[in-house]
Formats: structure tokens, sequence, C-alpha cells
């Protein structure tokens, strides 16, 4: 499990996530639903709907903050690098499975391949794509899943909360219940609703896109800044595998399930196989 990382952005941006998702889940329900919708079979699936979107998406935000997002562990004896650049140390160094580790100078030790540095969390990420302050947690290999699933949820509750404002208004006004004027509360409340619909709906849209990109290109928004000459690497891979490497082996159905069980391989550092 990752640990809770005391970044002031951090802990901010987690601040004004629930307290928005909050706010959101009353507006509906107090002043949209119960208003225009109590005691009917609408009222109670539109609450029920919008709430059940609501858990998902705390759900999977909570594993995108909690999970481990492919941190590299440290050696359990320190390694000296300073006869690096005289050739005593070499640069990189196959594990046993083939693959060519390099040496972080940061964190003075080995890291597999495509795995990078946060200077936030102070540690090497395994496939790391950013460090993003709305889950106080770097996305790398084994929490990028439930990244884009808080993503996918918060974009469905603000469609839902557009489409559940037009509805009630509608529903008002055809039973002649003139919200407005019974209570300029509901006007101001709705405005404020419409506003981060709009709002986080557009934010979050433009970076599940850069994420669904990323995964069907096989590369990182690290990668791409660390590209060299603009060149893109060639990948093989079908989409459903780079799809499947993410979001698991399961079902398509468990996809968007943030309950289902992640990806959490257990990492070790590299069997050196020559003396360091």
């Amino acid at each position: 499990m990752a640990v809770f990382r005391k970044d002031p952005c951090g802990i901010i941006c987690l601040i004004i996530t629930y307290a928005a998702v909050l706010y959101a889940d009353y507006v509906v329900v107090q002043w949209l639903i119960l208003p225009t919708m109590a005691m009917s079979i609408s009222g109670y699936f539109h609450a029920v709907a919008f709430n059940l979107i609501v858990v998902l998406l705390i759900s999977s935000h909570v594993r995108a903050v909690t999970a481990d997002p492919g941190i590299v562990p440290l050696p359990a004896a320190a390694i000296d690098f300073s006869d690096m650049r005289v050739g005593a140390i070499p640069k990189s160094i196959l594990s046993q499975d083939g693959e060519s580790w390099s040496i972080c100078q940061k964190c003075e030790a080995y890291r597999p391949p495509r795995a990078h540095h946060c200077r936030i969390c102070r540690r090497c990420i395994r496939k790391m794509d950013h460090h993003c302050p709305w889950i106080n947690n770097c996305v790398g290999e084994f929490n990028q899943k439930f990244f884009i699933q808080f993503l996918f949820y918060v974009g469905l509750a603000a469609i839902y909360s557009i489409v559940l404002v037009i509805l009630c208004w509608t529903t008002a006004s055809n039973r002649h219940i003139k919200l407005a004027e019974q209570n300029a509360k509901v006007r101001a409340h709705t405005i404020v609703l419409i506003v981060e619909s709009i709002l986080f709906g557009l934010f979050v849209c433009a970076i599940g896109c850069d994420q669904v990109s990323a995964i069907l290109e096989d590369e990182t928004a690290v990668e791409q800044v660390k590209r060299v000459n603009g060149v893109r690497p060639q990948q093989n891979r079908s989409r459903k595998e780079l799809l499947r490497e993410v979001f698991g082996r399961g079902s398509r159905l468990c996809w968007l399930c943030p309950f289902s069980s992640g990806r959490f391989p257990s990492i070790t550092p590299p069997p050196f196989t020559q003396d360091v």
C-alpha cells in the first residue's frame, strides 16, 4: 500500500474532490429530486442511480490514492555509485529475466525499464505516467486502472447531474411547481451544480482521453517528454492486449469495477549478474 504523502497541494486537492462530490450529491437529492419527484418511482430510481455512481467514484478514488503505483523497492544494502564514472560500476545491469536495469542516482539504486523518479514521492515508480495531486499519488503501473475509473465516474456523474437538472426543472414546470419562487436557494444551488459539472466534466474528459491514448500508444506522459528526436517507439502489440495489461485479463465488465483486484505483483530488486 502506498504511503500517504504530506504534500500540501495533494491534500488540498483531496479536500476539494470530496467536497465537490458530496456537494453535488446533496444538491441532486435535496434540492432537485425531493422537491420534484418525491415518493415516485422515477425519484427513487434517479436517487439510487446517482448515489451508486458516487459510491463507485469514491471507491475508485480511494483505490487510486491508497494503491501502490509501482514503487521500486530499495536494495537491502546501500550501493556505492561513486566509482560509476570511471567504469567500476556499470550504468546498467541485466536481471535474470533479461531486463536492463538502470541507475537512479537520486534513489541510489537500480530500477527496471520504464521506471522514473518522482520528485514528490521521492522514489522511482514503475511505468510512471505522472504525479497527480487529485489523488495525491503517482499514476503508475499498478494504479492506473483505478485512476481511469475515477475519471470515468466523475465524467458520468457530471453528465448525469446536468441531465437531472433539466429533467427536474421540466418535471416541476409540468406539475406547476415553482421551485425558484418557493426557494431562491434552489436556483443558486442549481447554477453552482451546472458550473461544477461542466468544469469537472471537461477536465476529466481531457485527462481521460490522454490516458487512453497513452495506453494504446504504449507510451507514458514521462516517456513522451523524454522521447529522443521526437521518434515514437514502435510497438507490435494489439490494442486489446495493451488495454488488458492495464485493466486486467478478466471480463470487460470488471474493467470499470473498483472492487476487483488490481495488479499488485511482487517487486524485488534485480538479482545482480555481476559484482558491483
